[in-house]
């Protein structure tokens, strides 16, 4: 199997030189990236191994080592590999803002539905974050962080700032908590309509926080 590693003439030492991009190196990087999410997605990040993303893409254990230096910087390109196919097609991809972001996570969830291996890696690997000096915990939080600002600051957009903080960052974390929710539940359970429970779940709470006075509120 190829391995992707330049072979050192006999007699002579690798010098230090700037590593130019190989032709292919890109698509085999993304190659590489997607088997790597099909395999934490399956196995968890523990149990998947190297060998087994390389068995995927044909080349071995040292080619993997190769394109991302460790198991740990391979993960945390997966995570960010995900996020980056979720704005791929967006102006400027980034996260838009406005109620053009809740599109934006309605279309996410729809799209979700034909990228189950992605869909599975990043429920797994986000859930095996909490545990114990877990190497993708620090981007976990800063993800969760990110977007939660980006989320709250939309809704104030569209509240025309009558929606204080405290309150626009409550429906942020419960925007964020109900998307991940269902995931695992359509994991889990195929009957699960994603983008419909997600267009309902975000309408609702959207309502709650710009029209309080229409929601039904629970007794305390």
């Amino acid at each position: 199997m190829d391995d992707d590693v330049p072979p050192v003439p006999a007699g002579t030492s690798r010098r230090p030189a700037v590593r130019r991009p190989r032709k292919g190196t890109a698509e085999r990087r993304a190659e590489i990236l997607r088997a790597a999410a099909h395999t934490f997605g399956s196995k968890g990040y523990k149990t998947g191994s190297l060998a087994d993303v390389a068995e995927q893409v044909g080349i071995t254990h040292a080619g993997v080592l190769h394109h991302f230096g460790t198991k740990e910087q391979l993960l945390i390109e997966v995570l960010e590999y995900r996020d980056l196919e979720d704005v791929r097609d967006l102006e400027g991809q980034h996260i838009p803002d406005g109620m053009e972001l809740f599109t934006h996570l309605v279309r996410t969830a729809r799209a979700n539905v034909d990228r189950r291996g992605i869909v599975q890696g990043y429920t797994v690997l986000t859930a095996e974050s909490v545990t114990e000096d877990h190497p993708a915990r620090s981007w976990v939080e800063n993800r969760f962080a990110v977007l939660r600002g980006e989320i709250a600051h939309a809704i104030q957009e569209i509240g025309e700032h009558e929606v204080s903080d405290e309150q626009a960052t409550r429906a942020a974390s419960a925007i964020i908590g109900v998307m991940d929710g269902l995931q695992v539940q359509w994991l889990l359970d195929g009957t699960v309509d994603l983008a419909e429970s997600t267009t309902f779940a975000i309408e609702a709470i959207l309502s709650a926080v710009l029209n309080p006075a229409e929601t039904t509120h629970l007794p305390e």
